[in-house]
C-alpha cells in the first residue's frame, strides 16, 4: 500500500439520536435528541475539540413513509427534530472553528431563498457554511408542497443544475468591498460594486441583487449527495465536496475515478473536489467486543421499522406482501433515489440475501460502509481506502449518540495522527482552510486580470 501525501478529512455526521435505525433504543442514546438543542452543542463541542472539518446535518421537509406503525417507532424518518439551517446557526454561536454543512432541496425551495440563508450563515459562523445540494428522492415531501407527486428524476435534477448557477450568480451579485458604510462621505455601498443577475431560464426568472453582503468565503462551499448518472454529472461541475455511500473498496475507487475523471471538461482540477464515503463505525477494544455492541444494537430493530426503511431505499414498492424469510422481489425503477434503490438490489442479489437479512444488514449505515472491530483494524481500512483512490475522507456516522462520537474521538482518532493521517490542530478559520478548497474570487476581479 503506497502512502499517500496530506491528510484525510472527516466530518460528523449528525442524526439526532444516531445513525442506526433503532439508536434511539439504546440505553446509551439521547431519546429526546432531535429537540435537544443541549445534545447538539456537546456534540459540536466534542467534534470540534477532535479538529473534524465540518459537522453535517442531513434533511428532508417531510417525514418518510406512511406505515403509522413503523413511524411509531423509530426517530430516524425526520420525525421531531430541529430544521437544519436554524440550529447550525446557533451552533455557530457557540463553536470557533468547525465547519457546517446542512441539506437543503432544490426540490422544494428557490434559489433566492437558499443563496440568502447560506450567505447568511456564512456570515454569522465567519466563513464555516456549506450547502449540501440534493434534489428531494421522498414522494412524502411533494405532497406538503402542493403535489401529489415528484418532479420526475430527470427533471429535477435539470432543475437542480439550473438552480446552483442562480445561487452561484445571486453570491456573485456583490464584490467583496461593495459596503463602504462611510459615515462621512453617506454612502454605504458602491453601486459599480452591484452587479445584478438578471437570470432567465427553463425554470427560474431571478432579477436580484441579493440583500445579503458577499459572503467571507466568497461562496459557502457546495456539497452533493447523489451518485446516479445525472448526480455524478452535477457533482463534478458544481461540488467541491461529495457525501457518497459505498460497501467495499472497490465500488468506492470506481466512483472516485469516474468522478474526479469528468472535472476536467468542466475546467476543474483533481484538488477541486473532495470525496468523503459515509462510514458506520462499531468500535471495540477487541473484535469480540465490537461484535457484540453491534449485536446488541441490531437486536433493538422491530420488523416494521426494518421493513420501512427497505420499502423507502429499494425502490416504491410494498415489503410487507412477501415472506420476510424470502429473496427480495423483482422491483421496478423508482422516482426516488436511483443511485440508493442500485445499490440496496445489487446487495441482495450479490449476497443472496432475504429482506429480513437485507434490513439487518442496512439498518445501521442505510448503505454506507458498515465497519466493525477495533480502533486498529478500522483504521488499517480507513487507511487502505485514502491512499489507494478510494476517498479524500470520510463522513463519520456514530451509531447512536453521544456514545458513538466520543468513542471515535477517543479510540479512532489518536490511531489517525499516530499515523499521520490527521490533524492536531486547525490550520484557518473557515471551512474552505479546513478542506484545502481554493476561495472563489468575484468574476470582475477575475475581467480586471484579464484585462491587465
Amino acid at each position: 500500500m503506497g502512502k499517500r501525501q496530506g491528510q484525510l478529512k472527516l466530518g460528523a455526521f449528525l442524526y439526532p439520536t444516531g445513525h442506526h435505525i433503532a439508536a434511539w433504543r439504546h440505553p446509551q442514546a439521547q431519546a429526546d435528541a432531535g429537540s435537544n438543542f443541549a445534545h447538539y452543542a456537546e456534540l459540536a463541542r466534542i467534534a470540534e475539540s477532535a479538529k473534524f472539518d465540518l459537522i453535517f446535518v442531513a434533511d428532508g421537509v417531510g417525514t418518510r413513509g406512511t406505515d403509522t406503525e413503523a413511524l411509531s417507532r423509530t426517530a430516524q424518518r425526520y420525525v421531531a427534530q430541529f430544521e437544519p439551517l436554524t440550529l447550525l446557526s446557533a451552533l455557530a454561536a457557540v463553536t470557533k472553528q468547525i465547519g457546517f454543512v446542512a441539506t437543503a432541496s432544490t426540490t422544494y425551495n428557490e434559489p433566492y431563498h437558499i443563496a440568502r440563508k447560506f450567505a447568511s450563515l456564512d456570515h454569522i459562523s465567519g466563513g464555516r457554511a456549506g450547502w449540501n445540494l440534493v434534489t428531494s428522492s421522498s414522494e412524502d415531501e411533494a405532497r406538503n408542497f402542493n403535489r401529489d407527486y415528484h418532479l420526475a428524476h430527470a427533471e429535477r435534477y435539470e432543475r437542480a443544475e439550473e438552480f446552483a448557477d442562480v445561487v452561484v450568480g445571486l453570491w456573485d451579485t456583490w464584490e467583496e468591498d461593495a459596503f463602504l458604510r462611510d459615515k462621512e462621505s453617506g454612502i454605504f455601498y458602491d453601486p459599480s460594486k452591484q452587479h445584478l443577475l438578471n437570470h432567465r431560464g427553463k425554470h427560474f426568472k431571478v432579477r436580484g441583487p441579493l440583500n445579503v453582503a458577499r459572503a467571507p468565503q466568497g461562496h459557502p462551499v457546495i456539497v452533493q449527495a447523489g451518485s446516479s448518472e445525472p448526480g455524478r454529472d452535477l457533482a463534478a461541475r458544481t461540488a467541491e465536496v461529495i457525501f457518497t455511500a459505498h460497501q467495499n473498496i472497490e465500488d468506492a475507487r470506481s466512483f472516485y475515478s469516474d468522478v474526479k475523471g469528468r472535472l476536467a471538461r468542466y475546467g476543474r482540477s483533481l484538488d477541486d473536489l473532495k470525496i468523503m464515503p459515509g462510514i458506520f463505525p462499531v468500535i471495540g477494544k477487541t473484535q469480540a467486543e465490537a461484535e457484540e455492541k453491534f449485536e446488541q444494537i441490531q437486536e433493538l430493530i422491530h420488523p416494521a421499522v426494518g421493513l420501512s426503511l427497505l420499502n423507502g431505499m429499494a425502490g416504491d414498492i410494498d415489503l410487507s406482501q412477501y415472506p420476510l424469510d424470502g429473496p427480495l422481489p423483482q422491483v421496478t425503477a423508482t422516482n426516488g433515489s436511483k443511485s440508493r434503490q442500485k445499490l440496496m438490489v445489487e446487495l441482495a442479489r450479490r449476497e443472496n440475501l432475504t429482506i429480513r437479512q437485507l434490513y439487518l444488514r442496512v439498518a445501521g449505515a442505510r448503505g454506507h460502509w458498515q465497519v466493525v472491530g477495533t480502533a486498529s483494524t478500522i483504521v488499517d481500512q480507513m487507511e487502505e481506502w485514502f491512499n489507494n483512490g478510494a476517498a479524500d475522507g470520510f463522513n463519520i456516522m456514530p451509531p447512536h449518540l453521544p456514545v458513538g462520537l466520543t468513542d471515535f474521538v477517543e479510540h479512532i482518532i489518536p490511531e489517525l495522527r499516530r499515523r499521520g493521517l490527521f490533524r492536531e490542530e486547525y490550520e484557518g478559520n473557515t471551512l474552505r482552510s479546513h478542506l484545502g478548497l481554493r476561495q472563489p474570487r468575484h468574476p470582475a476581479w477575475q475581467a480586471f486580470a484579464a484585462a491587465e
